[in-house]
């Protein structure tokens, strides 16, 4: 058994992030190789580290990115290199996940290897479209089956008039798309009785998740006449029957909408869980990046006088962590702030400021620079004190005019810069230019000037569904109009869950 290297069989999940074990993010975060399939959420390969090499070997019906024993060549290799493998599979790696394979060359090689449980599809499928695979008195077995093999080879054919014949008893069944009639009516000859309710569920546990029932009768036609496909789990027993009434997930407010949406990587976490929380179908499209971009000068002169200022404003929760991350390193103590005051444009920041056990004292109702410079007016605490301003290298001016017509002295003090993205070759932004969106989300007006300078290249298709244009607050919105793009909706107040709770009444619209 070599110890140079180890590789993990991991569970992704079936797709939602949320059923990704803790166990799979410690290891993701920690890889120096991470291998992926087809099925993984893409959001997971960004908890990788930076150095962290990455190789996606995934499989689709009728096509091989990379052949099998290639993958288990590959895995082999690096875990010998003294790597730390990853190998991420879709659900459950030991659930016609090929990873009992894998597990066993691995095992000849002499190489260690970890095996971490997932959540495989059966499981989403059925509690996200309302189909409990057991029910007392009326399913007492769940059998999961492949409908993947070649009916033409019976040595490795499922023996499907066998399953008909089972009574009280839930089939779930992978990879059977391509041979869904063929299946329904072996298990009707086996004797499954034809009024037997059956569904297919499609993405299970992601928005755009869809599902079909009816009968092992007629299901095949009703899949065929709305389009569905693979990736998808095949469900025939009773417990069908509950569907309508104890689904919850495509009875979500956003369930079944394609949102685009357009901060920073680091900054879409956040909205991206809310929009999924609410069964929404989340496209990133981020048009800009943030970066540390420090004026070194200007920071030495401010640290170095710490004690003379009275105020200290940060406009965004990237000037909070840039700020910190210089200060901490001249001075190891929080107390080498003195009685420095603080004050910021929103909750966000606050929180980000509150990390450092710091109080902010000063917070407009209203998210914008001009409020905080209102708010910071009426404390009177202004007249001839002097303010650091912390900024990026887009803010505009209107907070600084405010706080020095208010008679402080104010200095700026940029910590972080705000680029566009180019997204010309972002397999997102082709698939919203394919097929479009729902609603496009700004919550900044350096994301909608990178939207608009990028028209060529996110231009939709003739058949593409045209996006409501929403906005986070009036300095976007503005941003908005004077580009050409009037926002069909707009937050209340400032924040993602008025954005959000705007979205949801507009497409109820």
């Amino acid at each position: 058994m070599s110890f140079s290297g180890i590789v993990y069989l991991v569970g992704a999940g079936p797709g939602d992030l949320g059923l990704v074990t803790f166990r799979a993010k410690e290891l993701i975060s920690a890889a120096d190789v991470l291998v992926y399939d087809y099925l993984v959420h893409p959001e997971l390969v960004k908890w990788c580290r930076a150095d962290c090499e990455i190789f996606y070997v995934g499989k689709k019906a009728g096509f091989h990115s990379v052949p099998q024993d290639e993958i288990e060549t590959l895995l082999v290799s690096q875990a010998k290199a003294g790597k730390k493998v990853v190998r991420l599979k879709g659900g459950d790696p030991y659930i016609f996940g090929r990873g009992g394979e894998e597990a066993r060359t691995l095992a000849k090689a002499g190489i260690r290897f970890e095996v971490v449980p997932g959540v495989t599809a059966a499981l989403a499928a059925g509690a996200y479209a309302g189909i409990p695979l057991t029910y007392r008195n009326l399913s007492t077995a769940l059998v999961l089956l492949t409908g993947h093999e070649d009916p033409t080879k019976k040595e490795t054919q499922v023996n499907w008039r066998s399953y008909g014949a089972l009574e009280n008893t839930t089939l779930a069944i992978y990879m059977g798309m391509g041979n869904l009639a063929f299946i329904l009516a072996e298990l009707q000859a086996g004797g499954l009785d034809a009024t037997t309710p059956a569904a297919v569920v499609q993405w299970a546990s992601l928005g755009r998740q869809r599902s079909v029932t009816g009968t092992v009768t007629n299901l095949a036609a009703e899949v065929a006449k709305s389009g569905l496909a693979a990736p998808a789990i095949i469900f025939v027993g009773e417990v069908v029957r509950d569907h309508e009434a104890i689904d919850w997930f495509e009875h979500l407010p956003l369930f079944g909408r394609r949102i685009a949406i357009t901060r920073t990587r680091d900054q879409n976490s956040e909205l991206r869980e809310k929009l999924e929380a609410l069964g929404a179908e989340v496209m990133e499209l981020p048009l800009i990046t943030i970066s540390k971009d420090v004026d070194k000068y200007g920071l030495v002169e401010v640290l170095a006088e710490l004690g003379m200022y009275d105020w200290i404003v940060f406009t965004s929760a990237n000037g909070v962590r840039y700020f910190f991350e210089d200060f901490l390193k001249g001075y190891p103590d929080i107390r080498a702030l003195g009685l420095l005051r603080f004050a910021c444009v929103g909750k966000a920041t606050a929180r980000e400021i509150e990390r450092y056990h710091i109080k902010v004292e000063c917070m407009p109702d209203t998210a914008t620079g001009a409020s905080l410079a209102d708010a910071l007016i009426e404390t009177g605490s202004l007249d001839s004190a002097k303010v650091i301003v912390v900024t990026g290298n887009l803010n505009r001016d209107k907070l600084i005019k405010k706080l020095e017509a208010g008679r402080a002295i104010v200095d700026r003090l940029q910590i972080y810069k705000t680029e566009k993205t180019d997204l010309t070759d972002d397999p997102v932004a082709d698939d919203f230019r394919q097929h479009g969106a729902d609603a496009i989300l700004f919550a900044s007006s350096s994301s909608a000037e990178s939207y608009h300078s990028q028209g060529d290249s996110l231009k939709l298709a003739a058949a593409a569904r045209k996006p409501l244009v929403g906005s986070i607050g009036a300095q976007t919105s503005e941003s908005l109009e004077e580009l050409g793009m009037k926002p069909d909706f707009i937050a209340a107040r400032p924040s993602l869950d008025a954005l959000l709770e705007a979205l949801i009444a507009r497409l109820k619209r």
